[in-house]
């Protein structure tokens, strides 16, 4: 079957006005590296967003689009969701932030209590990065040791991102006291621990990914980090209030002596939240973690109402469903064009990425390009994957995936860079 002829090109006058003004005023165009306009087909994607509700987004051009990136994962309920900002709206008459803490605080911090399995005790911060740092120097406070041993993505901090591609500026000596092992590798940790016996204070992953923990993965990783003296660490800053109100570690059954949240704690309002055992986050008392927003009030009211209602409505249970369908919807299409070993949607339905290989088996950014540049022109934003949100209806997800048809019969009619209608998409950063 041919691919339909695509709607009539949607003007982006303003968003191209707008990019060379940033080009002079902000390095990348961008304060997110995953939103800077070369994570999409220049000329052809939106490079500024000017409103959004409930699942879809408008450009600054005025262009409607069903969006999956969701700002990245912190939209769980749909935009400018009514409750959520209600209480804002309600909050924002008695103030934003005070000289003295709010109740809210105690508030949300008991919320948080009642729903992650870890949470003795609670503190706040405004971006993932803040938490899981705070729970690094936690760890080492308490175990009198400094190094790390991590797995996954933990934020923009010395400690993370120096080992990456993206280490810049970070000094050797803090780079050598982060190490890493593999997902789904438990000897991979233990000869870690190995090798550098009694100095590792704690072990931080993100639970799940894209790819699932297999053969009791966590509960190993528990064993071993436990049986060497370190603390346990979940990044749940993606997974929390998304893959189960719990986050992961209720979902698998496995405890962390601390855990990281973020994103989707509060719809898209600024929060970070670290929690976990007592005893533990009593060092909080002693070691410095302390910002002058991190009581904020507006975002504290927009989580209390953000868990409430996820809790109330089930959403969770939907998010689950919408984002089964269009997974596997996605991967029938890719084996009904033959393309089922380059195309695959991978991860829990609630959180999902497609994979893009070449002919060789490799990463392939220009398929992604060509998909991705094909699905905006027919109104779907996509970045890597699908974040679903409880706005995201039956119809959003049957229009998804007939764009999603329609793009992937392009990508089987082969000749990509000739399709490709701008620059290819770049990649963010690489693990050194």
């Amino acid at each position: 079957m041919k691919t339909q002829a695509p709607p009539s090109p949607r003007s982006l006058k303003r968003s191209l006005e707008l990019l060379k003004l940033a080009e002079r005023l902000i390095p990348g165009q961008s304060q997110t590296f995953s939103k800077a306009p070369n994570q999409f087909v220049r000329g052809v994607s939106p490079a500024f967003l000017e409103r959004a509700k409930g699942s879809r987004v408008w450009d600054v051009d005025g262009n409607e689009y069903i969006d999956y990136s969701m700002a990245l994962g912190p939209i769980i309920l749909g935009y400018g969701d009514p409750d959520v900002d209600a209480a804002v709206r309600k909050q924002l008459e008695k103030g934003a932030i005070f000289s003295l803490p709010s109740p809210l605080e105690v508030e949300v911090a008991g919320l948080v209590h009642e729903t992650v399995p870890c949470a003795e005790m609670v503190r706040f911060g405004k971006n993932g990065s803040d938490v899981t740092t705070a729970a690094v120097r936690a760890a080492r406070a308490f175990t009198g040791r400094e190094k790390v041993a991590c797995c996954g993505y933990h934020g923009w901090q010395d400690w993370y991102i120096g080992t990456t591609t993206r280490s810049g500026g970070v000094p050797k000596a803090v780079r050598s006291l982060t190490l890493t092992f593999d997902y789904n590798d438990p000897p991979s940790l233990e000869r870690l621990f190995k090798a550098h016996k009694g100095e590792i204070a704690c072990v931080i992953l993100e639970p799940v990914g894209v790819v699932e923990p297999k053969d009791d993965f966590l509960k190993e990783v528990a064993r071993i980090t436990r049986k060497n003296g370190a603390l346990l660490v979940f990044d749940e800053v993606v997974t929390g209030f998304r893959v189960s109100l719990g986050g992961a570690q209720e979902h698998y059954g496995v405890t962390p002596d601390l855990a990281c949240f973020g994103k989707a704690a509060a719809n898209g309002f600024p929060l970070s939240i670290i929690a976990g055992r007592r005893d533990v986050m009593l060092k909080f008392n002693d070691l410095f973690f302390s910002s002058t927003f991190g009581g904020e009030a507006l975002s504290l009211a927009a989580a209390a109402a953000t868990i409430r209602k996820l809790k109330a409505k089930k959403a969770l249970a939907q998010i689950w469903r919408q984002g089964e369908k269009l997974r596997d919807g996605f991967n029938k299409l890719a084996a009904d064009a033959g393309l089922e070993k380059r195309l695959r949607c991978i991860g829990l339905p609630p959180h999902t990425v497609i994979q893009f290989k070449d002919e060789k088996g490799q990463d392939s950014l220009v398929m992604r390009s060509v998909f991705q540049q094909e699905l905006v022109k027919r109104g779907i934003l996509f970045l890597v994957g699908f974040n679903v949100c409880w706005s995201h209806d039956d119809k959003d997800v049957a229009r998804t995936l007939e764009a999603c048809r329609e793009a992937i019969e392009c990508l089987a009619e082969g000749d990509l860079e000739d399709k490709l209608e701008g620059p290819c998409v770049e990649a963010v950063f690489r693990k050194a």
